[in-house]
C-alpha cells in the first residue's frame, strides 16, 4: 500500500499536474495540503474518475486539506482537536479498512509561523502543542497510524541546503524543532530519516532565485508511523522529478510503502 503527502500549493493551478502525477505513480491514499478550495468548489470528479474517495477541509483562497483513498474512508474527522476557536482549515484525518484491520491517517498543514515578532508564530507552536496530544491519544489506541503533510519544520541542519540562511526563519526555530522532536520522542518514526541520512534531501524548492536550478532546498514535508505502521514499512521514497514539470508546486510528493 502506497500512501504520500503533497502540498499541492492550489488545485486549481495544479490540477494537470496532480492529476499525471495520480496516474503516473498509482498511490492508494494521497494526502494534500494547500488545497486552496472551500469543499463545494473542489474537484472531486476529477478525481473521482481517477478511481479515488475524495474527502476535503477546505477554506477560501488558502490552507484547506484533502484525502484521496482508492478504498472508502471511514470516520472521517475535520480539525486539530484542542482549539475550537482554529478555523483554519490545516487537518483532516481518516480510517481505511484492511485485511490486518483499520490504518488511520492524518492529513496536516502546520503554520508556517513567519514572520517572526507576531502572532503567527505563537499560533504555529500552540498548534503543535495540540498535534502532539493528539497524536498521543492515536499511539495509545495501538493501531497503524499515519501522521504526514506539510509540517513547515526544518528538522536538523542536513535539511537544509543553506542551514545558516534559515536561523530566523521560523521553520528552523529551536521551539518548532523541539516539538517536531517531541512527536518523534512519543513513539513515532520519521519514514524519510529511517530509511536515508543522505544529505540534499529535500522536498521544497523556492519559486526565487533560481533555487531549484541550484538544488537549493529544504525538507519539510514529513511522513511520522506509529510502530504499528513502521512494522509495515516497506520503502519510502520523494518524487523529486516531479518538481521539474511544467507549472510545479514549490514542495514535491513524497511517499511511503506499507506491507498489505
Amino acid at each position: 500500500m502506497k500512501i504520500a503527502t503533497w502540498n499541492i500549493n492550489g488545485v486549481k493551478a495544479r490540477i494537470d499536474t496532480v492529476q499525471d502525477w495520480l496516474k503516473e505513480t498509482s498511490p492508494d491514499v494521497a494526502c494534500f495540503q494547500e488545497i486552496k478550495s472551500v469543499d463545494e468548489n473542489f474537484p472531486r470528479s476529477v478525481f473521482e474518475d481517477l478511481g479515488y474517495v475524495v474527502e476535503t477541509h477546505g477554506q477560501k483562497g488558502f490552507n484547506g486539506v484533502a484525502l484521496l483513498s482508492r478504498q472508502p474512508l471511514l470516520d472521517v474527522q475535520r480539525g486539530l482537536p484542542g482549539n475550537d476557536g482554529d478555523e483554519q482549515a490545516r487537518y483532516i484525518e481518516a480510517s481505511i479498512s484492511t485485511e490486518r484491520g483499520d490504518i488511520r491517517f492524518g492529513c496536516l498543514y502546520l503554520p508556517n509561523g513567519n514572520p517572526l515578532g507576531t502572532e503567527k508564530f505563537p499560533y504555529k507552536l500552540e498548534w503543535m502543542d495540540r498535534l502532539i496530544a493528539h497524536a498521543e491519544k492515536r499511539l495509545a489506541e495501538e493501531i497503524p497510524f499515519v501522521l504526514l503533510g506539510d509540517y513547515n519544520v526544518i528538522p536538523d541542519r542536513i535539511d537544509a541546503r543553506n542551514p545558516d540562511n534559515w536561523v530566523d526563519d521560523a521553520l528552523f526555530q529551536p521551539e518548532s524543532r523541539q516539538r517536531f522532536r517531541a512527536l518523534t520522542h512519543l513513539g513515532l518514526t520519521e519514514a524519510v530519516r529511517a530509511t536515508t541520512e543522505a544529505p540534499e534531501t529535500y522536498t521544497f524548492w523556492d519559486y526565487q532565485a533560481g533555487a531549484w536550478q541550484k538544488n537549493n532546498g529544504i525538507r519539510i514535508d514529513h511522513i511520522l508511523l506509529s510502530p504499528q505502521a513502521t512494522d509495515r514499512m516497506a520503502g519510502c521514497g520523494i518524487d523529486k522529478f516531479v518538481r521539474g514539470w511544467e507549472k510545479p508546486s514549490d514542495h514535491v510528493p513524497v511517499w511511503v510503502e506499507l506491507a498489505a
